[in-house]
């Protein structure tokens, strides 16, 4: 994913001494500002993203979608980790620490380089993915799915999401993160633009470009296939004539899914929407190397909203959540 960087020039002398030359740095007071409300409001955004995330995550585990939809209920958490650990990382920065020995160093890669956020962010995605190719094989290929998909395969979709953003982002943070002077330089310690560059493309292949086609081949397969069903149903229904039980049946069943189906094509065209500014500011930055600027923290903010809105999606879409949230309405209490 896109890191908070300034893209500082660093180069590694022959001495082993890492000289940072700072022709990318900005020290400007209007800069400076810019970057102290920017840390205010994504503090203000892992708030909130927290505290909706963690209502969503209750409303799903009291509508028993905890059993039915594991892998939706995984991505709300990692969104809710998500939220959580930004908050924690830019309060953590606003607090402008001196960092001094091994303490100092743990702080600046665990906390100010805010890792676990993007470690929750990667997992999101992957988790993202994982739900897409889910719904494929159950309705695509359920056959299939009823034989070969097992419990454990999702369970193990689930660690691979936890664990693969963690080893996907954490190596490459400890690797280009350093405490100079009191002072943590974090995803700049790396030896040369090139390297640099192949991350960036890297990460743009593999956790946008890639999640993309998976949503765009996978969900355009569901909905011809639930459109089909949908008109054997209504096929079968003219021939019947009135409603039989099955029928009916059928039809609230192909009804549910419907409903997870298009929650989960919202949700992904959110990230499809959210991520893309960042993704080409960085991609530019790594071409063309340039003091940052007002749009990088636009494109940073439209990026962090992301896991602040996907509840607001589970909220008015997701029907069982739906339901659970107007019961903690108080007015509406009263009035039923």
């Amino acid at each position: 994913m896109t890191e908070d960087t300034s893209h500082l020039s660093v180069d590694m002398t022959t001495t082993g001494t890492t000289q940072i030359t700072g022709v990318n740095t900005i020290t400007s007071s209007s800069s400076l500002g810019i970057e102290f409300y920017f840390q205010c409001a994504v503090v203000v955004i892992g708030v909130v993203g927290t505290a909706t995330n963690g209502i969503v995550l209750y409303a799903l585990v009291a509508s028993k979608q905890h059993k039915k939809h594991v892998l939706i209920v995984n991505q709300n958490a990692l969104d809710l980790f998500a939220s959580f650990m930004m908050a924690i990382s830019y309060a953590v920065k606003l607090c402008n620490i001196q960092l001094v020995g091994s303490v100092g160093y743990w702080v600046c890669t665990l906390l100010l380089s805010a890792n676990f956020y993007w470690c929750g962010t990667i997992g999101s995605v992957i988790n993202l993915a994982s739900i897409t190719i889910e719904r494929y094989l159950k309705i695509v290929h359920t056959a299939w799915s009823q034989n070969k998909l097992r419990t454990w395969m999702i369970y193990s979709a689930i660690a691979f999401a936890w664990v693969g953003g963690l080893i996907c982002h954490s190596s490459f943070m400890f690797s280009s993160t350093a405490v100079i002077d009191g002072v943590c330089y974090d995803y700049v310690i790396i030896e040369n633009e090139v390297s640099r560059k192949i991350h960036d493309f890297w990460n743009f292949l593999s956790f946008y470009v890639i999640i993309i086609i998976i949503f765009i081949f996978c969900y355009w397969r569901i909905l011809i296939v639930i459109r089909r069903q949908a008109s054997v149903l209504a096929g079968h229904a003219a021939a019947a004539g009135p409603s039989t039980a099955q029928t009916h049946a059928q039809a609230q069943s192909n009804h549910i899914q419907t409903n997870v189906i298009k929650t989960m094509i919202l949700v992904s065209a959110l990230f499809a929407i959210s991520w893309l500014p960042s993704y080409i500011y960085t991609i530019d930055l790594s071409m063309n190397p340039k003091p940052i600027d007002v749009g990088f923290y636009a494109t940073i903010i439209v990026a962090f909203l992301y896991s602040c809105t996907n509840p607001f999606v589970y909220a008015t879409k997701f029907v069982p959540v739906k339901k659970v949230l107007l019961r903690l309405i108080p007015c509406k209490k009263n009035s039923g």
